[in-house]
């Protein structure tokens, strides 16, 4: 290998390396060599196959080089250009991966209109695959169309594709009503620190579930005839946590009754989807839920999932940032009517259209218009809460928001361990951020951003807020190795392109 490729090579690694907080001696423990031999690699000056490669990033979680096709995909950003026209949100990735997985409990044909074409999407595609359920894109790669098995193949399972996405976990629900034992990987997805699945098994338990976990692999085995005698109160209000009760409670034979339940747009969605396989729902939309479950469901279903409230922030702060004047069309308003009660006590200069509906005929959307206004920063400090709070996935806009701001923003991100951390890759380009501890960051602007180039957060929303940043400021930054922003946006940089932005895609090993 040529020396400059090396070199390349080694610098990918630290970053990524480095991104995830892991020390040189770390990243060899996982790879079972020694730091010296890292120290190399790093720098360039070892021979390091394409194997070694994969492995490294399997490590990492972050795309180093992908076998079979070329190589990471990086981003290079014109920016201090000023969008214009009208943009639409696409559907919800967070609702798209709740249904891949709901689509387990029905025997017949499911069609989901709209789906996300994302990594995240993907990643459950390949796993529902391997273990025999038949997909297929229609309508011009539009829908997906879900076939399942007679008998599921778990013992197929694609393991690496599952590993790469938390929204596995979500099988849980479903197999248990399917088969009396069964293993699946530990849940992957965004560097956000630790997760734990205990309040999945505490709302599971009570339907048989049990699971004990040995290397990688959570084994569960199901005690048949075991039903909850009580109100399932969930130790955490969770969405996933309660789109998995949802789902066990589905073909539960009997009324389920789930207490302290997220209300949040995802989980919604799953419920409008449970109606339509016959599945009566009752407290859609508060913090008590109770499920009517059906033993059997054999129906042909078809069903759009609404659009997505953080793809909607996204954009807003996009306008924000880079001082423009843009319509989002398509905003479930209902899950955004807090994020914009502090913009505009911040000073957003913006418009709404009437509400109308959205394709699932449930949820209220909007068109809204952001004009380029002069912003201050907010009186309390930004903090996320359970729907009807501020959303947790949008705190992170808020950074590059309060970065534009006149004045100090305290930003406490309470629920994640180590996601305020990465907000600081905002001071690489040119923002003022002070990190206070593990979960709050003190912003102050305004900002007077300038290009950089830099590896992409290893979590998806501050790794987009950095790409807003890029495009704000003037002059030619890079972001490198974008995988985590595909696992859940589709086809962003071509979307901001035709609004105005100036963003290129490139691979250059």
């Amino acid at each position: 290998m040529a020396d400059d490729y090396l070199v390349r090579i080694g610098k990918l690694i630290r970053d990524a390396r480095q991104h995830r907080g892991w020390t040189q001696s770390q990243l060899a423990d996982a790879l079972g060599t020694s730091q010296s031999a890292v120290n190399r690699i790093e720098r360039g000056n070892q021979n390091i196959s394409l194997e070694m490669i994969a492995r490294i990033g399997e490590a990492l979680d972050s795309e180093i080089v992908s076998l079979g096709y070329a190589g990471p995909m990086h981003l290079r950003v014109v920016g201090g250009r000023r969008l214009s026209g009208a943009i639409d949100v696409k559907t919800s990735k967070n609702a798209c991966v709740a249904l891949l997985c709901a689509s387990l409990l029905n025997k017949g044909r499911t069609v989901l209109r709209r789906v996300a074409r994302i990594e995240e999407v993907y990643r459950l595609l390949e796993v529902l695959n391997s273990i025999g359920v038949r997909t297929r894109w229609i309508n011009e790669g539009v829908d997906l169309e879900i076939v399942p098995p007679a008998r599921l193949d778990m013992d197929a399972m694609d393991a690496d594709a599952a590993r790469r996405t938390r929204s596995i976990i979500m099988f849980l629900g479903p197999l248990l009503h399917r088969m009396d034992q069964f293993r699946l990987p530990y849940a992957g997805g965004c560097d956000l620190g630790t997760r734990t699945i205990e309040p999945h098994m505490i709302a599971l338990r009570r339907f048989g579930l049990d699971i004990t976990a040995t290397e990688g692999i959570y084994h569960a085995k199901v005690e048949a005839g075991v039903s909850p005698g009580r109100p399932i109160v969930l130790t955490e209000r969770g969405d996933t946590v309660t789109e998995n009760a949802l789902l066990a409670a589905a073909r539960h034979d009997g009324a389920t009754v789930i207490r302290n339940a997220s209300s949040n747009y995802m989980v919604q969605d799953l419920c409008f989807f449970l109606e339509a396989l016959g599945v009566r729902v009752d407290g859609i939309g508060t913090t008590t839920l109770t499920v009517h479950g059906v033993p059997n469901i054999d129906v042909d279903v078809d069903y759009s999932p609404s659009e997505d409230p953080v793809e909607a922030m996204s954009l807003v702060a996009a306008a924000v940032v880079t001082e423009s004047e843009l319509t989002i069309r398509r905003v479930p308003i209902e899950f955004m009517e807090i994020e914009l009660a502090v913009l505009e006590e911040m000073g957003l200069d913006h418009d709404r259209s009437a509400e109308y509906t959205a394709d699932n005929g449930r949820t209220r959307l909007v068109d809204l218009t952001v004009r380029p206004s002069k912003l201050e920063a907010p009186i309390d400090k930004i903090h996320p809460m359970p729907f009807p709070g501020l959303n947790i996935d949008n705190v992170p806009f808020f950074a590059a928001i309060a970065a534009v701001a006149q004045g100090q923003t305290l930003i406490h991100d309470w629920v994640y361990d180590n996601r305020a951390i990465y907000l600081t890759d905002l001071n690489r380009l040119g923002g003022r951020l002070q990190l206070l501890d593990p979960h709050r960051v003190l912003v102050e602007g305004p900002t007077r951003w300038r290009a950089a180039e830099m590896m992409c957060p290893p979590a998806l929303r501050p790794a987009v807020v950095v790409l807003l940043a890029m495009m704000a400021a003037e002059g030619t930054s890079v972001l490198r190795n974008v995988y985590v922003i595909n696992r859940g946006y589709e086809e962003l940089a071509e979307r901001l392109n035709s609004v105005g932005a100036q963003i290129e895609i490139f691979r250059d090993i």
